[in-house]
């Protein structure tokens, strides 16, 4: 066999592949071309949604780079902070007001400065306080001006600041090394305490009248999932000095009693005086509480295809998707907003957005007992986790990175924390079967747009979707998943919850869901409203827009 007759044989070959291949693909399709990928939906944005996006991590620098360079303050990094020290707290986007963006928009006004909101905590001042700047214009800021008193009606005193990471390190580390020794025989006979083997977990909020800063902290055993794993310890911390050394222990509870202090329950327990339970060492896994799999491997979940790609396109910060087209955003405080909603072209909303996450607690311990946590102020943006393909969303969703400044003066990023997919909803939108007088089926496919972020704050991950339908329907859900928050277990422990473990009350409590919801149905809206989800279970959702 000579050359040119091998070539011959070797075209003819892959051509009969390429041929087998098209068959392959179009079975059960009108005979036809192989199948391509539809044309791509046009974006009528041309730019206009990125008034709505979030900062990039260079003009997050620039901003700390102005503000360092133009306050005429020493600013420490604030990942290292003391409380006496000024800091940047947190910087985002500063939204731009309703009617300027809505002049852009429309076509009736210029584009609005891009601006930030910096966050600033002024702890070496005489009259420490909060103060809040808009940083501007971006990426080459000029000025900064205080809307603090705006804002909020006046100065912002200072024990008022959500507490910072370093904090918390600084209160574990005050713990460690000066609470915790001045009981030495209960810490190490009854607690079992290494050094490392407990953890600390923060009740909010910091106290029950103006000026407070005072926080019980419940101990837990430090393993995988220690929030199930109370040892039945609590104590009581006063840290509204700014000076560290002067932070001080106001009271101890163990086991259903209080004491002053740690010295205290130690002169208690070496008198014999107190009721002691000692708690089971768990394994480092956390044993019931691993997220390991109990069950063997199954076979594979089933998994949704796009046969053509995707029916949606997303740009920068805009998606657009058959008849709906909205931009989106990440608070730091808040997490996941929608701005500019529109509905085969029209504007339907101006913005929809996540506000708050809180828990009211009940309990007959007291860090139980007082919880009332605000997740916004923790932070729901900034503790937005990245997304595990094929779990947290599907293989073939869309993955976008959110970059972020908060807690430290440098931008950090988390990969693939949002996603976006097509979901086909298991059910027809719309169908008949006809067996009178004449014979036809007719139905329709019925599939939703999902936009999903989840925040896992503490002990919670908050799975947040904004979900448009073909009806023209939007659904605002959040579904709760984690662990639960719980208590030591003792006396009349079955009047705040349920036994789950040993020495562990898994404890009641409700769940509030908030959202600003600023419809633009027919026309500009004057004002919004705040959407609330009551929540009478961890894990529950709602549609919008309910109202409170």
């Amino acid at each position: 066999m000579n050359v040119r007759t091998a070539l011959v044989l070797l075209a003819l070959a892959l051509a009969t592949v390429l041929a087998l291949v098209c068959v392959l693909l179009s079975r059960g399709r009108a005979p036809g071309a192989c199948p391509h990928r539809p044309p791509a939906q046009e974006d009528p944005d041309g730019g206009h949604s990125l008034v709505f996006a979030d900062l990039t991590p260079a003009e997050l620098a620039q901003v700390v780079r102005y503000l360092r360079g133009h306050l005429g303050l020493r600013l420490v990094d604030a990942a290292r902070a003391k409380p006496s020290d000024n800091c940047i707290a947190s910087v985002e986007l500063q939204v731009p007001a309703k009617a300027e963006a809505l002049r852009f928009l429309d076509g009736a006004g210029a584009r609005p400065p891009r601006e930030a909101l910096a966050v600033l905590y002024f702890g070496e001042q005489a009259e420490p306080n909060v103060t809040e700047y808009v940083v501007g214009p971006l990426p080459t800021p000029l000025y900064h001006r205080d809307v603090t008193v705006r804002r909020y009606g006046g100065k912002v005193p200072y024990h008022r600041r959500p507490t910072l990471a370093v904090e918390y390190k600084q209160l574990a580390g005050f713990l460690k090394s000066q609470v915790f020794p001045t009981a030495p025989s209960f810490m190490r006979q009854v607690m079992e305490y290494d050094g490392g083997s407990l953890a600390a977990l923060t009740a909010a909020p910091r106290g029950f009248q103006s000026g407070d800063r005072i926080t019980w902290f419940a101990l837990f055993q430090n393993v995988s999932g220690f929030f199930v794993h109370p040892v039945g310890l609590e104590v009581l911390v006063d840290h509204s000095s700014l000076d560290v050394s002067r932070w001080a222990v106001s009271r101890v509870f163990y086991n259903g009693q209080y004491y002053g202090d740690m010295v205290q329950l130690e002169s208690a327990y070496v008198q014999g005086r107190i009721s002691v339970e000692k708690v089971r060492r768990a394994l480092r896994d956390g044993d019931f509480s691993s997220m390991k799999p109990r069950a063997p491997r199954a076979a594979p979940f089933p998994l949704q295809y796009e046969p053509q790609g995707p029916r949606y396109s997303v740009r920068n910060n805009h998606v657009l998707y058959q008849a709906w087209s909205f931009a989106f955003g990440m608070s730091v405080s808040t997490g996941l907003r929608l701005f500019d909603i529109r509905h085969k072209g029209e504007r339907v909303a101006y913005e929809i957005s996540v506000q708050e996450a809180m828990s009211v607690y009940g309990s007959n311990c007291p860090a139980g007992m007082s919880t009332r946590y605000m997740d916004g102020s923790f932070g729901i943006g900034r503790y937005t986790s990245p997304l595990v393909r094929g779990v947290d969303c599907p293989y073939f969703a869309t993955y976008l990175d959110v970059h972020f400044l908060a807690h430290s003066q440098v931008p950090q990023g988390s990969k693939g924390a949002i996603c976006i997919f097509e979901q086909n909803l298991g059910s027809p939108l719309r169908r008949h079967y006809s067996n009178l007088q004449s014979l036809y089926y007719g139905g329709l496919v019925n599939s939703a747009l999902v936009l999903r972020s989840i925040a896992t704050v503490g002990n919670y991950d908050y799975v947040w979707d904004f979900i448009f339908y073909q009806n023209g329907a939007i659904e605002g859900k959040v579904q709760a998943t984690g662990y639960p928050s719980s208590s030591f277990f003792y006396g009349d422990g079955l009047r705040y919850g349920n036994r789950v473990w040993d020495r562990t009350l898994g404890t009641m409590h409700t769940h509030f869901i908030n959202y600003k919801v600023d419809l633009d149905v027919g026309g500009r809206s004057g004002s919004s409203f705040t959407a609330c989800h009551y929540l009478g279970k961890p894990q529950c959702s709602g549609g919008l827009p309910p109202v409170c």
